[in-house]
């Protein structure tokens, strides 16, 4: 059950309007990195969660980010407030409404005429939010490392817009949105670590074989190194011979097929197999030819050359 308090989580005060900025802090209201993508990756991640420690905290978290989701809406609709009331009323001469919505820069004037100088659930770019933006697949060890790097990328949008406002107001806001995707960072990494054991992801072990080979498949410069491809906890592979074929089974593609498969197959092989013994002309070449004696050669030399009624060339593909 969800209840609405009126009472925003953290206070708006904006100091002025901005139909510009507006349409930039649209990317944190329905961009990939915004609150209504993480809301809903963390509550239907709640939803599935059998851990009951998990769930509360993935309940608590997806709540708290429709009430940021709520306080970015607020600053859009409180910088577009002077646009809202000369658009709507009309106030302005056509050139100078036209100016005021478009001398802000971005595509602030889609938002001012489309929506009305409202908060649409769009990214900055006018690009509608869409599900695709949640990547939740329902393994805790899983999700909660893609859950820290959406609260780091959320953080990072979150210093861009910042470095983007003058407004006082505008920027302690922001501060405090930003400052709660590091709470959440720790939280998800607390949650993470309290699983034991939580690496590889899932419960398969991984085939020990492969899982500390490092293959140095891009060469030709300077060999950086560092504890992510050298060391004694890794096997380099550099040579390029023993990149391929690594499971010593020929490296090709094969597949069982039972009797008809095969003759079917076989059929359709030979039906449409290329002859490598002919050349013939093409419908290019007798473009790139200019006169019929160029053509005459050509024949000459085995290919075969349809001719229209007058006796010229055609020059078509077909």
């Amino acid at each position: 059950m969800f209840a609405h308090n009126k009472r925003l989580q953290y206070t708006v005060r904006v100091s002025e309007p901005n139909p510009g900025l507006a349409n930039l802090m649209l990317e944190q209201f329905g961009g990939p990195q915004g609150e209504l993508a993480a809301a809903m990756r963390y509550f239907t991640q709640a939803v599935a969660e059998d851990d009951p420690g998990r769930k509360d905290m993935l309940f608590d978290i997806a709540t708290e980010e429709l009430s940021h989701l709520e306080v970015i809406g607020n600053i859009v609709c409180m910088l577009n407030k002077g646009a809202k009331g000369r658009l709507s009323e009309a106030v302005d001469e056509e050139g100078e409404m036209y100016r005021r919505i478009t001398g802000a820069g971005n595509d602030s004037h889609i938002t001012q005429v489309l929506y009305g100088a409202g908060a649409p659930l769009t990214n900055s770019a006018g690009v509608p939010w869409t599900a695709a933006y949640i990547d939740s697949i329902s393994e805790p060890t899983a999700d909660l490392r893609s859950n820290i790097a959406a609260e780091a990328r959320a953080k990072i949008v979150y210093e861009r817009l910042i470095a983007l406002t003058p407004d006082p107001g505008v920027r302690e806001a922001l501060g405090f949105l930003m400052t709660r995707e590091i709470a959440h960072q720790k939280s998800f990494e607390k949650a993470l670590y309290a699983i034991q054991p939580n690496f590889p992801p899932g419960k398969t072990a991984g085939r020990p074989e492969f899982a500390s080979v490092y293959y140095n498949m891009s060469q030709g410069g300077p060999e950086l190194n560092g504890p992510w491809n050298s060391g004694e906890k890794w096997q380099v592979v550099s040579d390029r011979d023993q990149q391929m074929d690594v499971d010593g089974g020929g490296g090709d593609a094969t597949v069982t097929l039972d009797a008809g498969d095969a003759e079917l197959l076989n059929a359709m092989a030979a039906r449409t197999m290329s002859d490598p013994g002919v050349d013939p002309l093409t419908g290019a070449e007798l473009g790139m030819m200019a006169d019929p004696g160029q053509i005459d050669s050509a024949s000459a030399t085995g290919g075969s050359v349809p001719s229209t009624p007058d006796g010229s060339a055609p020059k078509t593909g077909a």
